[in-house]
């Protein structure tokens, strides 16, 4: 068995690779805790400004069916740096806005970027990284969990001065990102075949990646409610926020990291999966019915839940169908991101058509029909959940999770 120490061998340019993402993820929670600046900033309501994040996944969503068939022809090199060319020129433009509008329309093409970055990120260091698919997983779930808490501190360090200086600083450093990309990654082999724009749909045709995907789908519109609303319901300075959601993450990284994979070692992957949603969906309950003190505790607290639930999801997006990785992951993402766009857009909605606490019983209930989908189509999970409880105890490279 491996130490972590082991999974932290990597070449450099998994490590560029790993680098680039982090920031790639800062940029989602980035917005968190300058949303009611950014509203004020710019005489925006809630539900203009949750558009930000609408637009941003609505566009990821959709080129999802693009990133296969673009790394398939120009290689996985080149789309990197394609996704990071593109969230630098749309960051960096975001943060000249002169109108809710245009921000909304330049992080659409931050989210075009993002797609291309994030989803052929996954597979380049799959490819590159040493240890096996599983301590490249585990990579990018670190990367993902650091990002998802450094990009709210950030945002609240520099947007404490202006909303405009988050979007500029992340413009720089996926700009660094691109040069430490372009110095350290040699090209990756491409695929036999090349991909079309319907593999991706084709692979859905799977009973067990389709399962996946859609648990994954209602598992991210509470996922998203979360991220997006509750600074609303909060309503606290960009410092202050940034603190509960830097918190937030931190919680998120050592659960996805450290937690999730001790607990499907232990119990089961759709165990852990099913029992992780019905906490969620029980901590937002109360975070949408609790006082102000409550909410703050239990936003922190599910990014434990999210943590779990992010780690499990993405190895059964990776191995329950016999797609190669990158159209699975591609399907799978097609799906769960359009809850990603939907929740910031439906819940001050809701609030607006009911109160402040429906929006949050919806988002409890999604996470509810989340678990059932996982309970109800076991079979077509079980598969793959037995095979993971075996490659945590006997796959090399795996010791890491288990020990």
């Amino acid at each position: 068995m491996h130490s972590s120490t082991g999974v932290l061998r990597q070449p450099k340019a998994v490590w560029a690779t790993a680098g680039a993402s982090v920031v790639a993820f800062m940029g989602i929670g980035l917005v968190d805790p300058i949303l009611p600046s950014i509203a004020q900033g710019l005489d925006a309501t809630a539900s203009q400004v949750s558009l930000l994040f609408t637009s941003y996944f609505l566009i990821t969503a959709i080129a999802m069916l693009l990133t296969g068939f673009v790394s398939s022809r120009i290689g996985g090199r080149r789309t990197l740096l394609l996704g990071l060319a593109l969230v630098v020129v749309f960051a960096g433009l975001s943060g000249t806005s002169g109108s809710v509008g245009e921000l909304v329309g330049f992080r659409a093409g931050w989210g075009l970027g993002n797609a291309l970055f994030v989803s052929t990120a996954l597979a380049v260091i799959v490819g590159a990284a040493a240890g096996g698919s599983a301590a490249a997983i585990l990579l990018y779930e670190s990367a993902l969990g650091l990002g998802m808490a450094c990009g709210p501190l950030l945002g609240a360090l520099l947007g404490d001065a202006s909303w405009r200086y988050p979007f500029f600083g992340t413009a720089f450093l996926m700009a660094v990102g691109f040069l430490c990309i372009t110095a350290f990654l040699k090209e990756q082999p491409r695929p036999a075949r090349r991909t079309s724009l319907l593999d991706p749909l084709k692979a859905l045709g799977h009973g067990g990646l389709a399962s996946a995907a859609v648990s994954a789908f209602f598992y991210n519109y509470t996922f998203f409610t979360v991220l997006a609303f509750t600074p609303f319901v909060l309503n606290m300075t960009p410092y202050r926020s940034g603190a509960v959601f830097f918190a937030w993450g931190v919680l998120l990284a050592v659960f996805s990291v450290v937690v999730a994979p001790r607990m499907q070692a232990r119990f089961g992957s759709l165990k852990v999966l099913g029992g992780s949603l019905v906490l969620l969906a029980l901590d937002v309950l109360v975070l949408g019915y609790g006082d102000h003190a409550t909410a703050v505790v239990c936003t922190v607290l599910s990014g434990a839940f999210i943590g779990v639930n992010n780690t499990v999801y993405t190895e059964l997006a990776l191995g329950v169908s016999d797609a190669p990785r990158p159209v699975a992951s591609a399907g799978y993402n097609f799906v769960r991101w359009f809850a990603a766009a939907a929740a910031p857009y439906l819940a001050p909605k809701i609030e607006e058509w009911t109160d402040l606490h429906v929006p949050f019983l919806v988002a409890a209930v999604t996470a509810v029909l989340g678990a059932a989908v996982v309970v109800v189509r076991r079979k077509a999970l079980t598969a793959q959940a037995e095979e993971l409880e075996v490659r945590h105890a006997t796959e090399d490279g795996v010791g890491v999770f288990a020990n």
